[in-house]
């Protein structure tokens, strides 16, 4: 089987002779070891030294030298807009407070679909769309420590389990 044990960022390699592509929503592109397909048929085992956030345009390096380009896919998600820079600072400090990933889009901001939440962001004067679209929030100052929390967690210390999506 062929092994991806390299990540090359979006922007730093040509997409354009990428190999293959793997779409993968939020949950499914924070990897270490993955068996993995791409849209045309590529099989492959993602095996990374640490667990890692892929991004959009991020190709993974194959051990023949091809690539594969990670697609983030289209997911269900709240837009939210408020009506001053003020309001939304507010909002996304209760998101934060709630620990929600949440992607910070200029004066919008999103988040995963969930009612309860958007109940609250409505309540403090939020306004909400329901969209589809790539979900790739704020990784943090600390992503790799908070990475490894989280995957400590989820019992995945050794980093031979991944979450399931």
């Amino acid at each position: 089987m062929l092994i991806a044990s390299e990540v090359r960022a979006a922007g730093t390699w040509d997409a354009a002779l990428g190999a293959d592509s793997v779409v993968l929503d939020f949950d499914s592109r924070h990897r270490r070891r993955h068996a993995m397909a791409g849209r045309a048929g590529t099989a492959f085992l993602l095996d990374l030294p640490q667990a890692t956030v892929l991004r959009e345009g991020d190709g993974l390096l194959l051990d023949d030298g091809r690539i594969v380009r990670v697609q983030a896919a289209p997911e269900r998600l709240a837009e939210i807009t408020a009506a001053d820079a003020d309001a939304l600072l507010r909002i996304a400090w209760h998101l934060g407070n709630r620990h929600l990933p949440t992607q910070l889009l200029g004066k919008r901001l999103r988040i995963r679909h969930d009612h309860v939440i958007i109940g609250m962001v409505e309540g403090l004067g939020g306004k909400v769309a329901e969209i589809q679209a790539p979900f790739d929030p704020e990784g943090g100052a600390f992503e790799h420590g908070a990475a490894h929390a989280h995957a400590v967690i989820h019992g995945e210390h050794d980093g031979l389990h991944t979450h399931r999506s």
